[in-house]
């Protein structure tokens, strides 16, 4: 079963680029990103550029509207996302809990469901 793991953080929390305190967090996460690889998890993971450089799609009544920033003014955001191919959701919720951010904000943690497409 492949489950997608959400990143949500307030983005001015995350420390200054460039300062120790943000090498090591990525330390951790390049760590963590290795042990789902060698343990044949891993599927994809990717950091999200900032809320400020999203834009909004919406269709009403047949005229696309286009808005920038995210979809909703909420104080977490997606900032990246992670897809596990996993035997039980215990087992994704066991490698969720060791990324950085289920530390100080939060992983969402969610089945992908089958649609019966190839990938």
């Amino acid at each position: 079963m492949k489950y997608l793991l959400l990143l949500n953080r307030v983005e001015d929390a995350l420390p200054e680029d460039g300062t120790a305190l943000a090498e090591e967090l990525m330390r951790e996460y390049r760590g963590v990103v290795e042990a789902m690889a060698e343990a044949g998890v891993l599927v994809d993971c990717a950091p999200l550029t900032a809320t400020s450089a999203a834009t909004t799609v919406r269709v009403r009544d047949g005229e696309t509207i286009l808005t920038d920033g995210p979809a909703a003014e909420l104080r977490e955001q997606v900032g990246g996302y992670t897809i596990l191919d996993c035997a039980s959701l215990d087992d994704a919720l066991k490698w969720a809990a060791m990324i950085p951010a289920a530390r100080d904000a939060s992983v969402e943690v969610r089945a992908i469901v089958d649609t019966g497409r190839a990938s």
